[in-house]
C-alpha cells in the first residue's frame, strides 16, 4: 500500500532518521525534506528499511513479529548512528513503543536479538525513535523556528488534528504532561501567525485508526464526519495534521463523507488538508513548489482529493 523509505536529519545536536510517505503522499515527503534542509538539517536515507510494521495490524495479530521487525528497522538507524525519526504517527507509535518495551524488558530484548542474529543484525536500543514534531518542538525549539519565519498569516483559522499515536500511551511519549489536551502542535501552528481554533472533540481519532478504515469504511467515515462538522461549526479555513494516514482520512475521507452522509451533512465538505511542514515552509518564505503545494499534473485518483486552491489563495492574500 505504501512504500517505506526512511531518511534522516542532523541539526543542532539532533541526529535522526525520517520515515515513509513517498508512494501515497510524495508532497508530504518533499515538504519534510525541504523544511528540514531549510532548517540546516542533513538528510540521510536509511537503506533497506521495511514497514514499521503497522501498529494496528501486526501488533494486533502477533506482537513478537511486530517487535522483531521494528527492532530491525531501529538497528539500521543504529548502524548509521542516528535516531530513527518519522513523519507518521503510526510508525512513530510502533518504533517508540517497541524501543520502550525492549529497553524495559531485558529477556524480551534478548529474544528479539536471537532472531535478528539470523540476519547478522543486533538491536542495541541506544537511539530513541522520534517524530518530526518532536524534533521541531523539543529538539530545535520554537525560538529556533521563529528565527526562520519570514511571512506571517494575518487571518488564517486552523483546525489542528493531532492523531492518536503521537500522544498516547503517555508513559512512552515525551510531551511532559501534555497528553489529555496537548498544545505543542497548536504552538507550532501559531508561530506562523495562524490561529488554532479549538473545536468539539478535538482529540478524537480521525476514524482510520485500528484498521477501522479497512474493515468498515462507513464507520470510519462517520468518525470523520463528526470531526469535520465540529471543525466547520467553528469556521476553520484549513486542517493541519502531522500524520499521512490521518491526512488520507481527512482528505479522501471528506469525499467519502460527502458521498456516504450527503443527506445529513448539508453542504459538502471542502476543507483543505495541509501537513504541518507545508504550513511552516510557507511561513519560512519557501517556494510552494518545494513544499508539494503546487499540482503539476492532471492525474486523477491521487491527492489532494479536496482542492487546496483556497489555501493557496489565502497565502497570496493574507501573508504580510
Amino acid at each position: 500500500m505504501e512504500i517505506w523509505i526512511l531518511f534522516g536529519l542532523c541539526k543542532l545536536d539532533i541526529k535522526s532518521i525520517l520515515d515513509k510517505i513517498p508512494n501515497r503522499y510524495p508532497m508530504i515527503e518533499v515538504s519534510i525534506r525541504s523544511v528540514f534542509d531549510h532548517l540546516g538539517a542533513e538528510l540521510l536515507d536509511l537503506p533497506g528499511a521495511s514497514c514499521c510494521p503497522a501498529p494496528g495490524v501486526f501488533r494486533a495479530f502477533h506482537i513478537p513479529t511486530w517487535l522483531v521487525i521494528a527492532a530491525r528497522n531501529i538497528s539500521i538507524a543504529e548502524e548509521i548512528g542516528v535516531n530513527p525519526i518519522t513523519g507518521c504517527n503510526g510508525c512513530y507509535g510502533t518504533l517508540k513503543d517497541a524501543w520502550y518495551e525492549l529497553e524495559h524488558e531485558f529477556e524480551l530484548k534478548k529474544e528479539v536479538n536471537k532472531h535478528l542474529a539470523k540476519i547478522n543484525r543486533e538491536y542495541k536500543g541506544n537511539l530513541e525513535p522520534k517524530h518530526i514534531v518532536q524534533a521541531l518542538y523539543l529538539d530545535m525549539g520554537l525560538d529556533y523556528l521563529k528565527d526562520h519565519i519570514k511571512l506571517k498569516f494575518s487571518d488564517l483559522k486552523v483546525g489542528v488534528h493531532y492523531g492518536c499515536h503521537i500522544v498516547k500511551p503517555s508513559d512512552k511519549r515525551p510531551w511532559q504532561g501534555e497528553y489529555e489536551a496537548p498544545r505543542f502542535l497548536d504552538e507550532i501552528v501559531e508561530i506562523t501567525g495562524a490561529k488554532s481554533i479549538d473545536y468539539k472533540d478535538k482529540y478524537m481519532c480521525c476514524g482510520a485508526g485500528g484498521a477501522v478504515r479497512t474493515a468498515v469504511k462507513e464507520v470510519a467515515a462517520d468518525f470523520t464526519r463528526e470531526k469535520l462538522v465540529n471543525m466547520r461549526d467553528v469556521g476553520v479555513d484549513i486542517i493541519i495534521n502531522c500524520c499521512p494516514f490521518c491526512h488520507l482520512q481527512l482528505d479522501l475521507g471528506q469525499v467519502e463523507v460527502n458521498n456516504i452522509y450527503g443527506n445529513i451533512i448539508g453542504e459538502p465538505f471542502k476543507i483543505p488538508v495541509i501537513y504541518i511542514t507545508q504550513l511552516l515552509g510557507v511561513a519560512f518564505g519557501m517556494d510552494p513548489n518545494s513544499l508539494g503545494l503546487i499540482k503539476n499534473h492532471e492525474l486523477s485518483g491521487v491527492s489532494p482529493f479536496i482542492p487546496i486552491d483556497p489555501f493557496l489563495s489565502m497565502v497570496k492574500e493574507q501573508l504580510i
